[in-house]
């Protein structure tokens, strides 16, 4: 793939990406710049005006947002982090960056491993009905339970391989309807992703899926262009869902434990209200998995989660 902005390059690139993209998001109103009332050429800060808030000079700031400098130290990130106003997570990823850009590597490393331990897909059965699944670092749907994979809806229609939810966001026909704040949830989806880029540009799963949804999805390529690692991450999502009308879910992200790259998603609501018994519902009438039926047997023997276990069996 051609080395588009924030996908592919070497060295100080991917740090000069970085820092040109907030210069120029960044207005003079908002560091406390007077702006007078000519016409400026420049979106956002001059590279002049950034340089003299961080109190370095204008020949070192250019060579570090043409990737020319790769060796910023600590004190001058930080005061280019206060000078454009980064938050704690921005902060920390252009430190990542300028970290990967000194000690820049021709070949990427390996991505992580792809598969599932079998405890996992047990685990991800015993959570029933709550939907769970399990995610690579480019968002890949790995493994998953019944409402796992029906929460999104029509996301069954694709084979195993093409299921990912940041494809399932920008692609699917049913996703704008599915998700009444769409516009919030793919600045979330693309945040994630330009996160887990930065660090790794040039890392296959990656530059993969980030050149097919820059081809076929504008308003990927727009989020994409603008930079943003830091997406508002709520506690919940509402789904419109087709088969159980409108559902909300508390929802819960993390890291797996000795599985790099990979993530257990889950979704949890109070018992007795209207959204458990949609999430009831949601369960019972997904279909049965197909990539992992010895495991979903094995765990309905091994943790008792039949139909009356889950207080399904219901008449």
């Amino acid at each position: 793939m051609a080395h588009e902005p924030g996908t592919s390059g070497g060295g100080g690139m991917e740090l000069g990406r970085f820092l040109r993209a907030r210069r120029t998001q960044t207005s003079p109103e908002q560091v406390g710049l007077t702006v007078g009332t000519g016409l400026r050429r420049t979106p956002g800060l001059r590279r002049e005006e950034l340089a003299t808030l961080s109190g370095i000079s204008i020949d070192y700031y250019i060579r570090l947002e043409r990737g020319k400098e790769t060796r910023p130290s600590p004190s001058i990130l930080d005061a280019l982090a206060r000078a454009l106003h980064l938050d704690d997570q921005e902060h920390h990823h252009l430190r990542e960056l300028a970290a990967r850009a000194a000690h820049y590597a021709p070949e990427p490393p390996p991505a992580p491993s792809r598969t599932v331990r079998p405890h996992l897909k047990l685990l991800l059965e015993t959570m029933r009905p709550s939907p769970a699944y399990i995610i690579s670092r480019s968002m890949d749907l790995l493994a998953w339970n019944h409402g796992g994979l029906a929460l999104y809806a029509g996301l069954d229609d694709w084979p195993t391989k093409q299921r990912n939810l940041a494809r399932y966001l920008f692609l699917h026909p049913t996703a704008h309807r599915l998700f009444p704040d769409w516009d919030n949830q793919v600045r979330a989806c693309v945040s994630r992703l330009r996160a887990a880029a930065g660090t790794a540009p040039d890392a296959p799963d990656l530059t993969s899926l980030v050149g097919e949804l820059l081809l076929k999805s504008a308003d990927f390529a727009k989020l994409w262009e603008r930079y943003d690692v830091t997406g508002r991450k709520h506690s919940h999502k509402t789904f419109h869902h087709p088969h159980v009308g409108l559902i909300t879910l508390n929802t819960q992200s993390m890291h797996l434990e000795g599985t790099p790259g990979q993530r257990l998603g889950v979704y949890v609501t109070e018992p007795g209200t209207p959204d458990h018994d949609a999430m009831l519902l949601l369960d019972m009438t997904a279909p049965e998995p197909a990539a992992h039926p010895s495991t979903t047997n094995q765990a309905q023997r091994s943790a008792g989660t039949d139909g009356k276990s889950r207080g399904l069996d219901r008449r």
